[in-house]
């Protein structure tokens, strides 16, 4: 089994090279190579496992995607992206990395003739827009109202139309909001959902810039690469025509999310949460659906925490050695 993993010196990236590593096999195959491409060098692992090879790669070049593409791997986890922000404020560059970089890599898939791997895809909950219903399921119309869910949007509508034409086997999984995100601040609009909880817990004072009424729908990093990892497991003839999915997560308010805090970790943590609105997020985050009917994703095995508390502790576990600091 061959495995490529791009964008894999993201977050996510990193934290799903490191489980496959852990497994060492993948949809019940042993993993031989490990392949891993992004436009910042990824580490490679030190820990013994699969053998691992790591490109600097941007794929929307002429070329770069072929050339990552020539070892023929199996599954393919494609997360490169530029970040909602970001892709926001530069228009030309949401495009470039966003749609035609995926366009690259599927046209490379079938450029090299007689080979269908899988190609799981991370989309997001970003291709759904106002106005919605209370419960949003995988049926609702897809009507982003940015470019970044635009260019999910487009993406996950190619990767429906290359499987169609049996070109790839594809999967576009809808990821929540992934909190709580270790490390700095990012410039997705959504990075205050985790900055919230992630600076007061490292003694550091955090910005809410939205009201604490605002609802989203969340799963931890452990979710999100439970996720990718069954969403390859999942067999072709599983998901039929209909193979995006909005993935399961937990709903809540900020101000939920920063009483699970102080359940959690006490209420001198939630003290260090400073109110700035800032109306640009506020904006754009306005715009983003709330809740989600996911029973077709459960009813396929796909599962998440059951509330925020336990989103908390497992940044705890996963990122703190599970202590609180003091």
């Amino acid at each position: 089994m061959r495995v490529l993993v791009t964008g894999a010196a993201g977050m996510i990236g990193r934290k799903l090279t490191a489980r496959l590593i852990r497994d060492g096999a993948l949809k019940g195959q042993p993993i031989s190579h490990l392949a891993l491409a992004d436009v910042l060098a990824p580490d490679k692992p030190s820990a013994s496992g699969p053998d691992v090879s790591a490109a600097t790669v941007d794929l929307a070049a002429p070329g770069a995607a072929a050339q990552i593409v020539a070892a023929r791997p199996d599954v393919i986890f494609h997360l490169a992206a530029i970040v909602s922000g970001e892709a926001e404020l530069d228009l030309d560059k949401g495009y470039r990395v966003n749609f035609d970089g995926t366009r690259a890599l599927l046209e490379a898939i079938r450029a090299a003739g007689n080979y269908r791997p899988t190609v799981v895809f991370a989309s997001s909950l970003a291709v759904f827009g106002a106005p919605f219903p209370d419960a949003i399921d995988d049926d609702f119309q897809l009507t982003p109202l940015t470019s970044y869910g635009t260019q999910k949007a487009m993406c996950e509508l190619m990767l429906a139309d290359y499987t169609r034409r049996e070109i790839v086997a594809g999967v576009g999984i809808r990821l929540p909001t992934i909190v709580v995100r270790p490390g700095k601040p990012n410039k997705a609009a959504s990075g205050f959902f985790s900055s919230i909880i992630r600076e007061p817990l490292a003694g550091s004072e955090a910005v809410l810039p939205v009201d604490e009424s605002v609802r989203h729908w969340f799963a931890s990093p452990r979710s999100a690469v439970g996720f990718l990892v069954h969403a390859a497991s999942l067999p072709r003839e599983t998901l039929g025509t209909r193979i995006n999915l909005t993935m399961p997560g937990v709903c809540c308010t900020v101000g939920e999310e920063i009483d699970a805090l102080k359940r959690v970790a006490g209420a001198k943590f939630a003290a260090r949460i400073r109110r700035e609105p800032d109306p640009l997020v506020a904006r754009i985050v306005s715009g983003w659906p709330r809740r989600f009917d996911t029973r077709r994703a459960k009813e396929l095995g796909f599962a998440c925490e059951a509330g925020f508390d336990e989103i908390i502790r497992a940044h705890i576990d996963d990122e703190l050695g599970g202590r609180i600091p003091g």
